[in-house]
């Protein structure tokens, strides 16, 4: 018997290796198991929604971290040069007989003042100008799940919670400093309330230095800006000891430091002149809110390029 011919031109298909045979597989034995009718997977839960105020406690509170862990440079920053002042001028010089005895007791609530304005402005305009111009720091920021302009708010309320603190902590320094200070009991609260507006006001105007003035000026900085602010704003003097020198008076009334320092002075020094009480407030939260508004339109024209 002869084997069948192949026409000419055709190949012979060979099957694949294990396609007549295929290997035994055991786990093919067991059947798959069945979902029962009407049976649907569970959808996993949906994670709770996160509310833009817990994202700015959270941000706010890893800030409050931050300066725990730098608390010996914040001290260094916030507590040196109002304790030489006070030092200098009211016990050195008083008791060389240059000032009367009874200077320190007005300068302290100046240097209260100090603390709170400016421990809040340092805090927010130096790192703000750095973060916008060569660190970048601040895009984490602007990628959190919350509004910009609160990323603005938590950097204001931040300087200010850092300047409440410097003042705060100049409080005990100066009545050891100096044991002859008495103040009412009544004027402890009113003193405080100016000192928190203070401190706000120094954080909404740091927020709007830190935005407004180039990185290129920086260096120019405490020269044009901080040492005007801090000389102009009565600290160590009460605005209507001024009054022989009128340009000077009414170069220290646009400076807002100076109704902060009125302020405190008012309740905690009463005897000494000084401009009402209510004014020094309102003054104070006007200067806020422009300073804020100023701010915040700032941080958004920045944050946005």
């Amino acid at each position: 018997m002869t084997a069948p011919t192949v026409p000419h031109g055709t190949h012979t298909v060979r099957p694949a290796r294990g396609m007549l045979f295929p290997r035994f597989n055991p786990a093919a034995l067991i059947p798959a198991p069945s979902a029962p009718v009407g049976w649907h997977p569970p959808t996993p839960a949906a994670a709770p929604p996160c509310s833009s105020a817990r994202v700015f406690l959270a941000v706010l509170s890893r800030d409050v971290h931050v300066t725990g862990k730098e608390l010996i440079a914040f001290l260094a920053q916030n507590m040196i040069q109002p304790f030489f002042f006070l030092f200098i001028f009211a016990k050195v010089l008083d008791g060389a007989g240059f000032v009367s005895g009874g200077y320190g007791e007005i300068m302290l609530p100046g240097l209260i003042a100090l603390n709170a304005f400016f421990g809040a402005l340092h805090a927010v305009a130096f790192p703000l100008v750095m973060d916008f111009a060569w660190t970048r720091e601040i895009d984490d920021r602007l990628l959190a799940p919350m509004p910009i302009h609160l990323v603005a708010v938590e950097k204001m309320v931040f300087g200010a919670l850092r300047g409440l603190i410097a003042a705060v902590l100049m409080v005990p320094i100066g009545l050891v400093m100096l044991p002859s200070v008495s103040w009412p009991v009544g004027g402890w609260a009113p003193a405080l309330l100016c000192t928190v507006l203070g401190a706000v006001l120094g954080g909404t105007m740091g927020l709007a230095i830190g935005t407004l003035v180039p990185p290129r000026r920086i260096n120019v900085l405490f020269a044009l800006i901080f040492a005007p602010l801090m000389f102009t704003g009565s600290v160590q003097f009460p605005w209507h000891s001024l009054s022989g020198e009128r340009w000077f008076q009414v170069l220290c009334a646009v400076n807002p430091l100076t109704y902060v320092s009125e302020g405190i002075r008012a309740v905690l020094v009463p005897s000494v002149p000084h401009l009402p009480y209510g004014l020094c407030v309102v003054v104070t939260v006007v200067a806020i809110v422009a300073s804020g508004w100023a701010g915040i339109n700032g941080f958004l024209r920045r944050a946005l390029d």
